[in-house]
């Protein structure tokens, strides 16, 4: 079942460019910044009433925010989904015929288990799956 929108991931060249437009213009609390070297990105986390809002920028020019900035510019690139039990929802998606990037959950920014549905089967949107443990 789904839980609520987690968070949108917004793909930024620079955190330290664009922070400023979310903290000072837009007053929204910044919880945090942390590195995820497995995706070769920083975050910066947002709160921004019941959802955050993640600013991702690469750490790496092969990092798949690197190249989806470079192919379609600075913007929204998923919207994560609360879960409970993210292996259940993971088979759930694969019986419903949902492609999987991911096939089994993998540690994402903060610590969450997390697992993407492929574009194509989700009328051109990134989807996350993402489940908060503890």
């Amino acid at each position: 079942m789904i839980k609520k929108v987690d968070h949108i991931g917004i793909a930024v060249r620079t955190l330290e460019t664009t922070l400023p437009f979310y903290t000072d213009v837009l007053n929204l609390p910044l919880l945090g910044i942390e590195e995820v070297e497995s995706q070769k990105v920083r975050v910066a986390f947002l709160k921004a009433g019941e959802t955050k809002l993640e600013l991702l920028e690469p750490t790496s020019e092969e990092s798949t925010i690197a190249k989806f900035i470079e192919n379609r510019g600075e913007g929204i690139h998923h919207v994560a989904l609360g879960v409970d039990s993210i292996e259940k929802r993971i088979k759930e998606m694969n019986e419903k015929g949902i492609r999987m990037i991911d096939k089994e959950p993998r540690i994402g920014a903060g610590g969450a288990h997390i697992a993407f549905m492929h574009p194509k089967s989700t009328s051109g949107v990134l989807v996350e799956l993402c489940e908060k443990k503890g």
